[in-house]
């Protein structure tokens, strides 16, 4: 892609935007953005041949790997697959976040490249780069559909054209200078919001991982049995080892939910939360060597509990030192804290809300933690240590 974007040309001087009809850039648009799906789908299918020659049996074919990558690109943009055992839906967020980034990077090399810095430019790249890639993720769809496994259209065109327009747009305006520019017209204290959420967001995620890290760490023999548990030798635990790699942001957001009080589930049968552990059959993956041996409530799962409240008060610091001279003093800042709390709670529900799947009828119907308990549980304490914070923060920096 980036080898692709070198040989554009360039549409004016280092300062003049590019002059080109909406045909044009339109067709260098679908071209640029045609190279996130190939060069994602090329690295999925080595990885499964990889994978598959692992197998002293053989593994699945050059047809059988295909169908398998291409399945996996379609449940990164929440597609639902009909299996023989019921639905499998669930959308391996590292995979899904791999794939944003390279369309983030595609859009905005485009408008960096050519210097677009009118917002009907910037717009026809976005829209372009979202049907182009809806299209191909629907073609995808049709060509990897089989009878043991049928997936539909509209979930991973709608998640396709969502990606696309999210990950695209926010490339574009950032590399085009739009975003700054929209960014320096918002009132007062606002565009410092963002910022701290985001920084309370990468807090929250990062002591999650850390706490799934400590508990896969407690259980490392557990861990070696889930992951050698298949047949295939080294393609089962390979296998399994890199799902596992893939799912790792869905089980941080399942450690959210027990971290904000709520907890999390798989299925009917397990439950996990800082009040009770109820336990029961789950899928052999080394990630749920992380659950609990015992019905006994674990002391990490009590110290989890403090994440929240520190993620809001990353949150409150990054408001307290960001907002300028004029913006107010430490009631400003207290109140912005405690908005970018609230703020924080709601990108952490869509965080849940992504990371929630399904891995069959019945007992498997509900896998992870309910997103709009976790995000007013985190917006309540995240909120009330931002407002505190914030207000620190901004006493000190202006002392």
């Amino acid at each position: 892609m980036t080898s692709l974007l070198s040989r554009l040309p360039r549409g004016g001087g280092p300062d003049e935007p590019g002059e080109r009809s909406p045909a044009a850039l339109a067709g260098l648009a679908a071209a640029v953005v045609l190279a996130v799906p190939v060069v994602g789908l090329l690295v999925l299918l080595l990885a499964v041949a990889v994978v598959q020659t692992l197998d002293p049996a053989g593994g699945l074919g050059v047809g059988g790997s295909t169908r398998l990558a291409g399945q996996l690109w379609l449940l990164a943009h929440g597609a639902e697959l009909e299996l023989p055992g019921g639905p499998l839906r669930i959308a391996p967020l590292l995979l899904t976040g791999g794939i944003g980034w390279g369309l983030s990077r595609a859009a905005g090399g485009l408008v960096h490249r050519l210097h677009l810095v009118r917002g009907r430019d910037v717009g026809v790249v976005v829209a372009v780069q979202a049907v182009v890639h809806a299209l191909v993720t629907a073609v995808l769809a049709a060509a990897v559909s089989t009878e043991g496994a049928r997936a539909g259209l509209l979930r991973p065109v709608l998640g396709a054209l969502l990606l696309a327009g999210v990950a695209g747009g926010f490339g574009a305006l950032r590399d085009s200078g739009l975003l700054g520019a929209l960014a320096a017209r918002l009132p007062g204290p606002v565009p410092v919001l963002g910022r701290a959420v985001l920084a309370g967001l990468l807090a929250l995620a990062g002591g999650c991982t850390a706490v799934l890290a400590v508990a896969l760490a407690a259980d490392v023999r557990g861990a070696a049995a889930l992951t050698t548990g298949l047949g295939g030798a080294g393609a089962g635990a390979t296998g399994l080892a890199g799902l596992s790699l893939l799912l790792l942001p869905n089980a941080g957001a399942a450690v959210a939910g027990l971290a904000a009080g709520p907890g999390f589930g798989i299925g009917t049968g397990t439950f996990v939360s800082a009040s009770a552990v109820h336990l029961g059959p789950v899928p052999a993956l080394p990630l749920l060597a992380a659950l609990p041996d015992t019905q006994a409530v674990p002391l990490l799962a009590f110290l989890a509990q403090v994440l929240p409240v520190l993620a809001g008060l990353v949150t409150g610091t990054v408001v307290g030192r960001r907002l300028r001279d004029d913006d107010g003093g430490t009631v400003t800042a207290a109140l912005v804290g405690l908005a970018a709390g609230v703020g924080l709670g709601a990108a952490t529900a869509l965080w849940v809300l992504l990371a929630h799947g399904r891995l069959g009828d019945a007992a498997l119907a509900s896998v992870g933690a309910p997103a709009p308990a976790t995000g007013l549980a985190v917006a309540a304490q995240a909120g009330i240590a931002a407002a505190a914070a914030g207000a620190v923060a901004r006493w000190r920096a202006r002392s």
